[in-house]
């Protein structure tokens, strides 16, 4: 694999660059440097989404006859690349990068023309039911049932840790329409609006003060059968599939490599104890160099992903291999970062930052007092976010177990 950018490629780079500057004002740019997980300020991402549609960039890796763009693998790299290192905030990836994968591929030609276009402009805008108190990385276990009554599901159960639910219009959501031998088999998955009768949306307070995620309670909610995506009983393959792109379906060195960089300029700022710069010190400066000889292999391994991918290859086990390393660098990133903004970080300030979602309970200083600079603000904020992202899409342990199977054979 050639990892030298082409002539072609470095002048597709510049027209990426000349659209960033043209088009990210600063509240945009702040709402992605500043946001304090993988999740943006709502109104800042739904803004950049109508931008990028407008240049038909909203989701490049679509098919052409879907609003897609023909670039090739090296194109989608450079363009996360980009925009990462320009501070643009990314879009939510429930719809543009999760469940419109699964509608292109087990939707039927009316769910593709309803959906598609919809999830393009912002105007169907999803979250994820897939876990539940009794079903996290056990997914199989799931129990919200969905009885068949005519042409339409009753749904009687919950759903907990569903993103961004209280701003979405519609889920996408694994239900028990039948119980078999094996948990896997009975499972359907399904498309619904959050507005239907019997629908309860409770938002949730995380470790991070940030309600970004909700409990989601069905009390007898009926979706029409017509919202099936894929079989009826059959939506653990169509689950399968779409893990895929939540685990390893998008780059995680870029935003890394423009984190590790910031956090050395803001090492070399910062005095330690003995009042010579941060990245003097030979413990902290090992230590991030490790980091970034870890972004480096990171971003080989997403290279031959995105390689792979573009000749039409599945995602397959690779995508938990770069969910494990780029979620567990993610957090030592955090971790060294914490360390760095030292007492300062002790300063519960989320005004100086863009949180993913509302903060109750919480009053910002009405003269907008800050403590040290904003990275100190949002260090902890960033540490609290990440230590779910080991759990999150299959937990880590699982991973390891798929790739124990996949690959070593045991």
């Amino acid at each position: 694999m050639d990892l030298d950018w082409t002539a072609e490629e470095e002048a597709f780079r510049d027209e990426v660059r000349t659209f960033l500057q043209e088009n990210l004002d600063a509240d945009l740019a702040a709402a992605g440097c500043l946001a304090t997980s993988v999740y943006p300020d709502h109104a800042a991402s739904m803004r950049w989404q109508a931008i990028l549609h407008a240049k038909g960039w909203a989701a490049p890796h679509w098919p052409l006859e879907h609003g897609g763009q023909d670039w090739s693998a090296a194109q989608h790299y450079i363009f996360e690349s980009e925009r990462i290192a320009a501070g643009a905030p990314s879009l939510s990836p429930m719809g543009i990068h999760m469940v419109a994968h699964v509608i292109t591929r087990f939707g039927t030609e009316e769910q593709k023309a309803w959906f598609l276009p919809r999830i393009l402009t912002g105007e169907v805008f999803f979250c994820q039911g897939y876990s539940e108190p009794g079903a996290g990385s056990d997914l199989a276990s799931l129990q919200l049932a969905a009885v068949r009554e005519g042409e339409a599901f009753v749904l009687n159960g919950s759903k907990i840790w569903t993103t961004h639910a209280t701003e979405a219009n519609w889920m996408f959501a694994l239900v028990r329409t039948a119980r078999e031998d094996r948990p896997q088999k009975g499972i359907t998955f399904l498309l619904l609006r959050m507005d239907d009768p019997g629908i309860e949306v409770r938002p949730m307070l995380m470790s991070s003060g940030e309600e970004v995620q909700s409990q989601v309670f069905f009390t007898d909610v009926r979706v029409p059968v017509a919202n099936v995506l894929g079989e009826v009983d059959d939506g653990w393959s169509v689950a399968k599939y779409l893990l895929e792109f939540e685990r390893g379906g998008s780059a995680y060195a870029p935003d890394l490599h423009v984190r590790a960089e910031r956090l050395a300029a803001q090492a070399e700022a910062q005095g330690g104890d003995d009042g010579c710069p941060l990245i003097e010190d030979p413990l902290f400066a090992s230590r991030l160099a490790a980091l970034r000889a870890r972004i480096d292999v990171l971003g080989t391994l997403e290279l031959r992903l995105l390689s792979g991918t573009g000749q039409g290859s599945s995602v397959g086990a690779l995508s938990s291999m770069l969910k494990v390393l780029g979620t567990e660098t993610a957090q030592a990133l955090t971790r060294l970062a914490l360390e760095a903004a030292g007492p300062q970080a002790l300063v519960y300030q989320p005004h100086a930052v863009r949180p993913g979602g509302p903060i109750p309970f919480y009053a910002a200083p009405e003269d907008g007092y800050l403590a040290g600079e904003r990275w100190h603000a949002l260090a902890p904020l960033r540490y609290f976010n990440e230590r779910a992202a080991s759990i999150y899409a299959g937990s880590n342990e699982i991973q390891r177990n798929i790739l124990a199977r996949a690959i070593v054979g045991v």
